[in-house]
């Protein structure tokens, strides 16, 4: 067992099988999970300095709102939505200590349609590595409901070299491209470090970019 394995059994079982469940993931906001680090991760941060992050931009699954905060940072029309009402609370009140304004909604990330909006950039940290297949292909569609063409999204999740079983699945680069095979554009999937607060060298990851035809 590697030392992150290690980490994660003494997190608790649910985050050592990975969280799937809303109620689930409520129980953890209760207080601080491994994945909310309190900043932007590395590879976001880096998007933004190269300008990557442009026009409406959506974070989705945005647990406490760094990625979105990011963004409204820039000056961007900046949204996050969550299905935890306490990680949104938290998003909302780090926007007003920062003096930063960002939406941020409790909203089933299946159900972007009813949004009602279009975005052209799209975040997501750890929340395709966490959905079954049907949810995964779902989420592809709801995507295409809210991004036009030319519009970008970004990923980032566990690989498929992270060793033993434990918290979220791992992600093959296969499995990216085969997901977004139609109406889609992978423009790159980059080795990347999905920073956690269990293991200070992070988890290796894919950062995904793609753009939306």
């Amino acid at each position: 067992m590697t030392a992150a394995e290690r980490r994660l059994h003494t997190a608790g079982p649910r985050l050592a099988h990975g969280p799937r469940s809303p109620a689930e993931f409520e129980e953890f906001y209760q207080v601080t999970p491994p994945w909310d680090i309190g900043r932007p991760q590395p590879a976001f941060l880096a998007l933004a300095d190269a300008g990557m992050l442009r026009g409406r931009v959506l974070d989705l699954g945005c647990g406490t709102g760094e990625h979105a905060l990011l963004a409204a940072g820039r000056g961007l029309d900046a949204a996050g939505v969550d299905t935890s009402a306490v990680a949104i609370g938290r998003a909302q009140a780090k926007a007003a200590e920062r003096g930063l304004t960002a939406r941020f909604l409790v909203w089933d990330v299946l159900d972007l349609p009813a949004l009602g909006e279009n975005f052209d950039t799209v975040l997501d940290c750890g929340l395709f590595h966490v959905l079954t297949d049907e949810d995964r292909a779902a989420l592809v569609l709801a995507l295409e409901a809210v991004i036009p063409a030319g519009g970008r999204y970004f990923m980032l999740c566990f690989s498929d070299s992270v060793p033993g079983d434990l918290g979220p699945r791992r992600i093959s680069q296969a499995e990216i491209r085969s997901s977004f095979a139609d109406g889609w554009q992978v423009d790159a999937i980059e080795p990347a470090t999905l920073a956690v607060t269990i293991d200070p060298a992070g988890i290796p990851a894919w950062l995904a970019s793609l753009t939306r035809r």
